[in-house]
């Protein structure tokens, strides 16, 4: 099964672009309320999120299990931006709201994804383009079965083949 889909808009980088903002949480310790800091995605890269996650197919939500590869070519609008495919991986896999359920917290899934969790993704191929006017990236994931894990390894054929658009 080859699920592929295309986003567009111009992803955030989700490495270069953090931010370090205070959080309150209860020392384990002493039990008292204490200001540490935390780091946490961009607005543009939680932006780029919430468009990417309007933009995946439903039929592309498969929830694959078991190990992945993925091909993402992106295109960007300039040659600005470092090349970071992580923000995607991200939004391609499950995701889960904790929500209040009488005296504890639940973990109830908000949007299935098209792989139930990023550490699935075993290959990857990322290419960069550039596109001024319709920044995009074309996504094409695959399962990948026990044979394929040990011919991938064996293959010598062109990696970029994955990728045909």
């Amino acid at each position: 099964m080859r699920i592929e889909f295309t986003i567009y808009g111009q992803p955030a980088s989700k490495a270069n672009s953090r931010k370090i903002v205070p959080r309150k949480i209860h020392s384990k310790t002493t039990g008292e309320l204490v200001t540490r800091p935390m780091s946490i995605k961009s607005e543009a890269a939680r932006e780029y999120e919430t468009t990417v996650l309007k933009q995946v197919p439903p039929k592309a939500r498969q929830r694959l299990e078991g190990p992945v590869r993925v091909a993402i070519r992106i295109w960007y609008a300039s040659e600005r931006p470092d090349l970071d495919e992580s923000v995607i991986l991200d939004c391609l896999q499950d995701r889960y709201d904790w929500v209040k359920r009488g005296t504890g917290e639940k973990k109830v899934l908000v949007h299935r994804g098209v792989y139930r969790n990023d550490r699935q993704v075993r290959q990857k191929v990322i290419l960069h383009g550039i596109d001024r006017t319709n920044p995009r990236a074309h996504i094409v994931v695959e399962p990948l079965h026990a044979q394929q894990m040990q011919l991938a390894l064996l293959d010598s054929t062109d990696p970029f083949a994955m990728i045909e658009k």
